[in-house]
């Protein structure tokens, strides 16, 4: 029968492993905030937390949803050796047959004396002791293999089950914990565009929403307006969504992600009414001005100075827009009308979109 080395270290191992995912999910934040005791600025900040908490929520279902698939690898690896487990058992029980069925045609169950009355000589008497004394022991000692084979295979069944059982209600519950952030970041994303539309209805802007950014040494002068996001309305476009052609670039985005200068530079304009809605203008050294619009907060006043990267107010859909998305313009002039392809200028400077 095959050595249970293998099977000794192939089973703990999915116990091992379920211990990097032992401890208990952590508790979805939503700062403390309730829907009527929170302006503009807390919702901001609540929104930028939940984002926190959903990465870290949707990194460790990740990992957990990683771990199970090389458990799953582990549990039908382990499942093999079971199987032959199961099968060595069941040779182990046709040998005990064969043994049996032997000592019997052998005279393995004949009395002592007579076998020495038929006995032709004392050589052949003491050969057929010895063949008997060998069956006994070979029988006995089966037997003792097939109890032990017997059990280990029971044991081994009920750890795999047992730690594939522990794995199933971890993952559960990292899948649970994913479902709550991300849906209370949901309700803090549609309630601070709410409180958004009302300050653009009203014609007139909050106070800055100052966002808590952990401020990285920038790796480049010139960053993408938004970390993640996919490419939507581009440069130039045609068709019924503008009287004229498109006049900047669009990432859609959801409502309330962090919106990045792209650029040292000085904010020139801060405004919250009109087809933009909320929009922050800023002015580069180059001369060349970058336009945000479409937002749901404004991080900065205007007249400040920001850096490159440097968080500047947070995506929306305020203003004339049919979805969440931040509209990007870059521009020689503050004013509409002197826009310049951003997709191609941001490529001038090393920032390739897509």
């Amino acid at each position: 029968m095959r050595s249970s080395r293998g099977r000794s270290l192939a089973v703990p191992a999915v116990l091992c492993a379920l211990g990097l995912l032992a401890a208990p999910p952590a508790a979805a934040r939503d700062g403390g905030d309730g829907p009527g005791g929170v302006g503009a600025a807390g919702l901001s900040a609540q929104v930028v937390r939940l984002y926190e908490d959903a990465a870290r929520a949707t990194q460790r279902y990740e990992t957990g949803r990683r771990e199970a698939e090389a458990q799953r690898a582990r549990a039908l690896r382990i499942e093999a050796l079971l199987d032959r487990e199961r099968r060595e058992l069941g040779v182990l029980r046709a040998d005990l047959g064969r043994i049996a069925r032997a000592q019997y045609r052998t005279s393995g169950g004949m009395p002592l004396t007579a076998q020495i009355v038929l006995a032709s000589s004392p050589e052949q008497l003491m050969r057929g002791q010895q063949v008997f004394s060998q069956t006994n022991l070979a029988v006995n000692n089966a037997i003792e293999k097939s109890r032990r084979a017997e059990s280990r295979l029971a044991r081994d069944e009920g750890r795999a089950a047992a730690a594939w059982r522990s794995l199933e209600r971890r993952n559960t519950a990292l899948a649970e914990l994913k479902k709550g952030v991300e849906r209370t970041l949901d309700e803090a994303r549609w309630r601070l565009q709410g409180e958004a539309d009302a300050s653009v209805t009203a014609g007139s802007c909050p106070g800055a929403a100052r966002l808590d950014q952990k401020r990285k040494k920038p790796t480049s002068a010139w960053v993408a307006p938004v970390e993640t996001y996919e490419l939507s309305a581009s440069f130039g476009n045609g068709g019924s969504r503008w009287a004229n052609r498109h006049t900047g670039q669009d990432f859609a985005v959801p409502v309330g992600t962090p919106v990045r200068s792209v650029a040292d530079g000085r904010v020139v304009a801060v405004s919250c009414a009109g087809a933009f809605g909320m929009q922050i203008v800023v002015r580069h050294s180059d001369g060349y001005y970058t336009q945000y619009a479409h937002l749901a907060s404004i991080a900065v006043d205007q007249g400040e100075r920001v850096e490159a990267g440097r968080w500047i107010g947070q995506s929306g859909t305020t203003g004339n827009s049919t979805g969440p998305h931040l509209h990007f313009e870059t521009r020689i002039t503050p004013e509409v009308g002197s826009s310049v392809d951003p997709a191609r200028w941001l490529a001038e400077r090393g920032v390739r979109l897509g």
